[in-house]
């Protein structure tokens, strides 16, 4: 059974995903153990009590250094001894030590193609407001593994959604959600979970398929 952390900051309507995945069998031989938030007042956290998730809060705002801040967070996510942590939706930036500790066992929804879209800063309606203005005719998203770096580590999944004639970030964000990210992010932690993701030199590839 892979024991699944998931992070979250805000609504979790990525984590409510993988909660649904989880209860109609798109997502196998996996369990949430714990989800942790940024932000006390995150509406996942509702979502995770709902659930009957054990939850717990790490907020910057509640620690004097940002050492203190990532010693807190690696012992809120090395208790809960996951397999696997999911950044649904986490809008803080991890601690190096974590991505080293956990790697190729964090994996990251961006909502984006990503090389296009993403990196520092890019984050919200931010990405859909960039991909509007450049014109693409097709944006998406992408499930990646986190590496040390801003949206840099090895890409597991992506899918295609047309960007339409007057869209605008908000109807763009939530059809980018609906057709793609609330259907690879479970697909992928799936995946994960079933053995058939491999990683080799930087690049997956996904077992018989």
């Amino acid at each position: 059974m892979l024991r699944i952390a998931v992070l979250v900051s805000g609504g979790g309507t990525n984590l409510q995903a993988i909660i649904d995945a989880i209860a109609d069998g798109r997502i196998t031989n996996s369990e949430i153990v714990r989800v942790i938030s940024s932000k006390k007042e995150a509406y996942a956290l509702k979502r995770a009590e709902a659930a009957g998730i054990e939850s717990a809060v790490v907020s910057k705002k509640d620690y004097a250094s940002p050492e203190e801040f990532n010693a807190a967070l690696m012992a809120a996510i090395d208790s809960a001894a996951p397999d696997l942590i999911v950044l649904a939706g986490y809008l803080t930036v991890l601690p190096a030590e974590l991505a080293e500790a956990y790697e190729n066992q964090i994996i990251n929804i961006h909502p984006s193609l990503i090389p296009s879209f993403c990196g520092v800063g890019y984050y919200g309606l931010r990405v859909h407001e960039e991909a509007l203005k450049r014109g693409v005719k097709l944006t998406g998203a992408t499930v990646h593994f986190v590496d040390a770096g801003c949206d840099s580590g090895p890409i597991i999944l992506q899918k295609a959604v047309a960007v339409k004639y007057g869209d605008t970030p908000e109807i763009l964000q939530k059809r980018v959600m609906e057709e793609a990210e609330w259907q690879i992010l479970p697909e992928a932690i799936d995946l994960i979970a079933n053995g058939r993701v491999e990683v080799n030199d930087g690049s997956v590839r996904i077992k018989d398929r």
